[in-house]
């Protein structure tokens, strides 16, 4: 879809830097907001806009109204060397699960695997920006994250359990690498709202009135659905155990109980990053990756499809050219952060 003239385009650096002084102002470290601002910049490169740029006015709100914690103490905990426990302390998820990233590359470079497991996050931005970051290091990158219940379960009335999503990365050779990531859900929350403002109706069986039902009238929607029925709905309850459980940290049973901190606004994250090295030569695997990739490639295509790709590997290609051309950025979103930069004395960049 190509973006509408509207739209204003601005230079990926200066977004970045824009954004991360609006992030300072909001309350984060020089370097927790720069960390904020790379995650949000890499979706905006990529076309993912809604966990793009739009998110630097919500996290200004998660800060200012102290959901986030602005100076988080972040811990790791750990009894093994392919392990270890991160607790957040409530840090903006990019902060908290890049250093999770980071701190999974390091031990699985010595153990060959190793998992992070993430406890006590706020909103983890674009899953697989974590992913592309430990494959950018030439390992393989599992993500899965656990939120907040938002979504239907199959034969539960009302909202269950989250759109939680996972990502998988695997580092190619001269392709772009291999970048899954999906939520459970039919469609995401962002495309519900969409519909309602513009008036169009929704997929047969994407989303659900408050008691469960399925509608396709944007008006009486208010949750999505699983993907696949079932099976979205399993995956998600599968995801909070093994994040939220596995880190002492459950949100689905606190969610449901009558405890109202139950829902009190958090994440939990496992990242887990594979070393290829571990398997044999990492040179024939990112090779072998390619072949792989190539041969997808080379299949019959369809009558009017235009191509074969691989997961990543539009979202690849968008990062380039909006890398050259500027990332478009909507009116009411450039209006937020012009608004909030006004109110902090930050300067705007050209556009």
């Amino acid at each position: 879809m190509s973006d509408t003239p509207k739209k204003v385009l601005v230079p990926a650096d200066d977004l970045r830097t824009f954004s991360a002084a609006l992030l300072q102002q909001g309350g984060l470290s020089p370097e927790h907001a720069r960390t904020t601002a790379d995650v949000f910049v890499w979706a905006a490169l990529r076309g993912v806009d809604s966990h793009g740029i739009a998110r630097v006015p919500a996290y200004l709100e998660l800060l200012a109204k102290g959901v986030a914690n602005a100076r988080a103490e972040i811990t790791v905990e750990s009894t093994t060397p392919a392990a270890a426990v991160l607790d957040a302390d409530r840090a903006p998820g990019p902060v908290a699960l890049s250093a999770a990233a980071d701190e999974a590359v390091k031990r699985a470079k010595a153990t060959g695997i190793a998992s992070v497991g993430v406890r006590r996050t706020v909103h983890t931005g674009a899953i697989g920006y974590y992913v592309s970051r430990i494959a950018e290091q030439g390992l393989v990158g599992l993500g899965f994250v656990a939120g907040m219940p938002n979504m239907g379960y199959t034969g539960v009335k009302g909202a269950a359990v989250a759109t939680s999503p996972l990502a998988i990365a695997v580092p190619a050779q001269s392709h772009a690498p291999l970048l899954l990531d999906m939520a459970t859900a039919t469609i995401a929350l962002g495309k519900i709202r969409q519909s309602r403002a513009s008036g169009t109706a929704l997929p047969e069986g994407a989303a659900a009135t408050e008691d469960g039902t399925p509608t396709t009238d944007p008006e009486q929607a208010v949750m999505p659905l699983p993907l696949g029925g079932a099976k979205g709905s399993g995956m998600s309850l599968a995801f909070e155990l093994l994040t939220s459980v596995l880190v002492g940290a459950p949100i689905f049973s606190a969610f449901h109980s009558d405890d109202p901190q139950g829902r009190g606004h958090r994440q939990n994250a496992l990242l887990i990053a594979v070393d290829p090295a571990a398997f044999g030569d990492p040179s024939e695997f990112t090779a072998a990756v390619d072949t792989t990739l190539g041969t997808l490639k080379s299949l019959p295509v369809t009558d009017g499809a235009d191509g074969v790709f691989y997961p990543g590997e539009r979202s690849a290609a968008v990062a380039v050219e909006r890398g050259e051309k500027g990332v478009p950025v909507t009116p009411k979103v450039w209006r937020e952060l012009t608004e909030s930069a006004a109110k902090f004395g930050v300067e705007v960049p050209s556009v």
